[in-house]
């Protein structure tokens, strides 16, 4: 398996694009972005018990298995067309699941930005600034501050997110070369205007912002579907997203792929990816490169691109938060 040095030699003076999934976030610290933490952290309310329930009886921590889960039986259960309140019970539970996550990522994510030490950052920065593009999964804030950092090294680390004035996206007339697939904590629509949460004048965070508006029912430009068919859906109904997604199709040359699993909830995102200019796509494979996890995720990408090369890197050599 290749050593992420060696992937950098090979994509040198190729227009190359990075898509960072959960691993990402993780290698940060994985006692707070992982399924199972959110899970002992979640509270759904009357139904907290009977939902948790759920995910012990299907034995996952994911949100996402559970949520399809519960899509699924609402569809057998409409195909008998006798039980309307048992799916609209369903129904129900599956908005405040994806709802308490939303919550629940709010209240466990670290408060501000200095919660990550200053030499972390410039690692996070330095391989930030190998990618022409970055292209993320991830609802947190940890590449969002890093990428603002602007008094850390590399001080040459410059991109733009395609918001302007009064924190308002305005996409195709700037250079936007960094985009939030999936939304973002920090990123909210304000009657029908695309806007993002910054550290205010009066220290205010962003977090504190995202839970004044969460109390006020304005949940942040969130993608927590079940399944890609309704994740893509979700996409193309929002502008800042429909607009993400379309770039990520325009991309060429190379594509790096680091902390995702490679799983089918995506196949929307490797779709697209399949669909544009990319001719070499390199993954990264974090611990025992023959574990099942691992073999699983190898298979997947080779089948979810037929049009460009896969090749697989270690990703504990990208150094990205840590220098061992």
């Amino acid at each position: 398996m290749k050593l992420f040095a060696q992937v950098l030699e090979e994509i040198e003076d190729k227009e190359v694009s990075l898509l960072l999934g959960n691993g990402f976030s993780q290698a940060w610290d994985y006692n707070i972005f992982n399924y199972k933490n959110l899970l002992a952290s979640a509270n759904f309310g009357s139904r907290d018990q009977a939902i948790k329930s759920i995910f012990h009886k299907l034995g996952t921590y994911d949100f996402e298995t559970v949520m399809q889960t519960m899509i699924s039986s609402i569809y057998v259960s409409q195909s008998f067309n006798e039980y309307p309140a048992f799916v609209e019970g369903i129904q129900l539970d599956a908005e405040k699941l994806k709802s308490t996550l939303v919550t629940t990522i709010a209240d466990t994510h670290p408060s501000v930005p200095n919660n990550i030490t200053n030499e972390q950052y410039e690692l996070a920065r330095n391989f930030l600034n190998s990618f022409n593009n970055i292209f993320t999964l991830n609802y947190d804030l940890l590449m969002y501050w890093a990428r603002n950092m602007n008094e850390l090294e590399p001080d040459n680390f410059t991109t733009d997110d395609g918001f302007r004035g009064n924190r308002t996206w305005t996409g195709e007339e700037t250079d936007q070369n960094v985009f939030f697939l999936h939304g973002g904590l920090h990123l909210y629509d304000e009657g029908g205007v695309i806007k993002k949460h910054t550290y205010t004048e009066y220290g205010e965070t962003i977090i504190d912002q995202v839970k004044a508006n969460l109390d006020k029912n304005n949940f942040p430009i969130f993608v927590a579907e079940p399944n890609h068919h309704k994740k893509l859906d979700k996409i193309l109904h929002n502008p800042y997203l429909n607009y993400c997604y379309t770039q990520l199709g325009k991309i060429s040359d190379s594509l790096v792929i680091y902390g995702h699993s490679m799983d089918e909830t995506d196949t929307h995102i490797f779709d697209k990816v399949d669909r544009s200019g990319i001719r070499d796509v390199y993954v990264s494979i974090y611990g025992d490169a023959n574990s099942w996890e691992n073999r699983r995720t190898k298979a997947n990408a080779l089948s979810s691109f037929s049009t460009c090369t896969v090749h697989f890197y270690q990703a504990e050599s990208t150094h990205i938060w840590n220098e061992l």
